[in-house]
């Protein structure tokens, strides 16, 4: 029963992911950039060798695959960019954690040229650079006990990489570098450090926090496709049927969203910006890196967690939609809110919101300000970019100089 269960979900899987975003892509005329003249980012998709071999050391970059284990048992991959590209000692150059958001990995952080993507700027401009995978990512899929076949390693939900995932790796960048790393965050990156903070965990570990896109509340999403699938319970459907891992990266999915993006009159741009709003500024020929790394999977109890917070506009704990099994977890009927008035008012706070961004909204991200209207002024930095969706942060052609430089300046007065 269960194969027959996991069989109807991996096809449902397939169907829903192709019509949300395929449905976006076919017959839509090109909206951006022409992908004529320029050249993909990465040619090799990252192997089995892992993100250092297949793609930093493939731009002649040092690169060290680190393993650290959670204190519940997952063994997650770091990679460690030391140097830039030109070399020299290591010395004492601080350290930058880089943690990507949902549905992604590291290679989030290096899908654009050398001179583009964050990773490689921030390593050729004197930091120690740490990235992070989150637990069932390609390269985080270990444990001390149990498989990804087994339902128990996918029960969680991004309240574990709060008390799990994100300690573990600051502490190992710590541990190896004996300095308080800077934080940068993506999408839901930033909203496990949100939370952390909320609880006034890890704050004494960093010396700073980049939130780009910030993610925190979300009941005014403008994304069609997230909060379609938030309404109607899409990942809750998924995990009655016995689908534990959410995986959008099927064999059958990824070859035919390839195929599309082949067909003349496509730009599959459309792809990205139907989920995230209108992008201003990606290569169309971007989209083929992307899918050459991505999605990644998660758990589907993490997507119920995230539709439940779209349709409740709350950052709360996971609910368990049932009274006893919430006080079972939690000591109370309903479960926690991570509240972030609570974020101490001292800890340097670097945040980026963009204009068209459908998943990080606008009105969203002022609730979040007033949450920090009590910071202390010279120690919060808000930028503010009217053209930038989602993807732009990771994956537009000018974030180098509009959003990185600014950043890093940010992090040379902390």
């Amino acid at each position: 029963m269960k194969t027959k269960k996991l069989k109807t979900a991996n096809g449902l899987m397939s169907i829903i992911v192709s019509v949300l975003f395929c449905g976006s892509a076919v017959g839509l005329r090109p909206k951006l950039f022409s992908a004529k003249g320029h050249k993909a980012a990465l040619a090799p998709a990252a192997s089995d060798d892992g993100i250092c071999a297949s793609v930093v050391e493939a731009q002649n970059y040092v690169c060290e695959e680190h393993k650290v284990t959670t204190k519940d048992g997952y063994i997650l991959s770091m990679q460690r960019i030391p140097v830039g590209r030109s070399g020299g000692e290591p010395g004492n150059r601080l350290p930058v954690l880089l943690q990507h958001g949902l549905l992604m990995d590291a290679v989030t952080w290096l899908l654009l040229p050398p001179e583009q993507s964050l990773a490689f700027l921030l390593a050729d401009n004197g930091y120690d650079v740490w990235l992070a995978n989150t637990r069932g990512t390609k390269y985080s899929r270990g444990h001390v006990t149990l498989s990804p076949d087994d339902s128990a390693f996918w029960d969680w939900t991004w309240d574990e990489l709060v008390a799990y995932d994100l300690p573990a790796t600051l502490q190992h960048v710590h541990d190896q570098t004996g300095q308080k790393p800077h934080y940068v965050g993506h999408s839901l990156g930033t909203l496990i450090a949100l939370a952390s903070f909320s609880k006034d965990q890890l704050v004494n570990k960093l010396r700073s926090a980049a939130l780009l896109s910030p993610i925190a509340y979300v009941g005014q999403m403008t994304s069609p496709l997230a909060k379609n699938a938030a309404d109607n319970f899409l990942a809750e459907a998924l995990y009655w049927l016995g689908l534990d891992e959410f995986d959008p990266r099927g064999e059958a999915v990824v070859k035919l969203l390839k195929n599309i993006c082949k067909k003349p009159g496509v730009d599959c741009t459309n792809l990205l910006n139907s989920f995230t709003g209108q992008n201003c500024c990606l290569k169309s020929s971007i989209v083929d890196v992307f899918l050459e790394h991505e999605p990644q999977a998660t758990s589907t109890k993490n997507m119920i967690h995230v539709a439940q917070m779209i349709r409740e506009g709350t950052i709360a704990m996971y609910d368990y939609n049932n009274e006893e099994e919430n006080k079972k977890h939690y000591g109370q009927p309903n479960p926690p809110l991570y509240n972030m008035t609570s974020i101490p008012h001292d800890l340097p706070l670097f945040l980026s919101y963009g204009g068209a961004d459908a998943l990080s909204d606008v009105n969203d991200v002022k609730l979040l300000l007033e949450s920090l209207k009590d910071h202390e002024g010279d120690k919060l930095v808000v930028q503010y970019r009217q053209d930038y969706a989602h993807a732009d942060y990771v994956m537009g052609e000018n974030a180098g100089q509009v959003l990185y430089e600014p950043l890093m300046a940010f992090f040379k007065l902390q």
